[in-house]
């Protein structure tokens, strides 16, 4: 690096995030340039992208828009970046990730370094058998509804980094470009496909939810993986008053609860309430339902 550029990004940063969106592979971005077409001339693309991100001169090109089917028959967008700018993202992630992660929840599961999806299905198994009800929630597009205004608040509060908040900013703003070629500008949310996109939601998720439930209802346990999470309840009741004061709390974030995939499940193995028409429910691909009505569904199946 020299003393001319404007922001301490070395080269070093740069090469190290090309490996690591090497092993990650992916798929082009709007330039239909390869991961083999980018290191074909590897030298002069990274130089070119350190050049320009050591002087403040990197804007983000638009991320491509893929339509990725869901299981309900609905449609998930994803926003795949360039590889170019995928390099670029690994360097603001590997320089903000170890500052934010030791400031998130142990019941913050989702894509985070040396936790996994199994870790919060094995804890919410756990408390279901010590706590008789559970409120399993989704927000609603909620990659696609993160205020930005909010997003860079939690960043300040944690960074002073110029050249991180600079680029984290161009980011969010920076637009998509759909399939037939249409640019969609962005004014929330943040591209599900982006590198630094899951950091950014686990932050926001932090302020939003975490430690605001750590607060309002210290006895209840939880576990979270990005936007899905679950809440564990002693009474219906709790669950109930939580459902509605989270749904509010949501609300003041400029998020909202799915209507679809929030409910209220008894997960007690107790005959006294089987009229309870709720006793299962699908968290992270897993099943859990009570081993009294057993039945083999798949292996993703969990049973209290």
């Amino acid at each position: 690096m020299t003393s001319t550029k404007s922001f301490a990004i070395s080269k070093r940063m740069v090469f190290d995030a090309w490996k690591r969106v090497k092993a990650n592979r992916g798929a082009a971005g709007i330039d239909a340039q390869s991961l083999t077409e980018f290191e074909e001339n590897l030298a002069g693309n990274l130089y070119a992208l350190w050049n320009r991100m050591a002087s403040g001169s990197y804007f983000p090109p638009p991320v491509k828009e893929v339509p990725i089917p869901k299981r309900n028959g609905g449609i998930r967008i994803l926003g795949v970046p360039t590889v170019a700018d995928r390099v670029a993202q690994t360097v603001i992630k590997c320089y903000l990730e170890p500052i934010l992660d030791p400031l998130f929840d142990e019941d913050s599961y989702g894509y985070r370094p040396g936790r996994s999806a199994i870790d919060a299905v094995r804890v919410t198994r756990e408390r279901c058998w010590k706590m008789d009800w559970v409120l399993e929630f989704d927000v609603k597009s909620a990659f696609d509804s993160l205020d930005h205004g909010l997003i860079m608040k939690a960043l300040r509060k944690h960074t002073d980094c110029k050249w991180a908040l600079l680029y984290i900013e161009r980011w969010l703003k920076a637009p998509s470009m759909s399939e037939a070629g249409e640019l969609k500008s962005r004014d929330r949310g943040t591209p599900q496909g982006g590198v630094v996109s899951p950091l950014l939601m686990n932050l926001f998720m932090h302020y939003a939810f975490d430690r605001w439930i750590r607060r309002e209802v210290p006895h209840c346990r939880f576990a979270r993986y990005a936007d899905d999470a679950v809440v564990h309840c002693q009474t219906e009741r709790m669950a109930h008053r939580v459902r509605q004061q989270l749904a509010e709390r949501l609300v003041a974030c400029g998020l909202e609860l799915h209507p679809d995939k929030t409910r209220i499940v008894y997960c007690k193995d107790d005959y006294h309430r089987a009229d309870y028409p709720v006793t299962q429910f699908t968290f992270l691909g897993f099943t859990f339902r009570p081993s009294s009505f057993y039945r083999p569904l798949s292996t993703n199946t969990m049973h209290f």
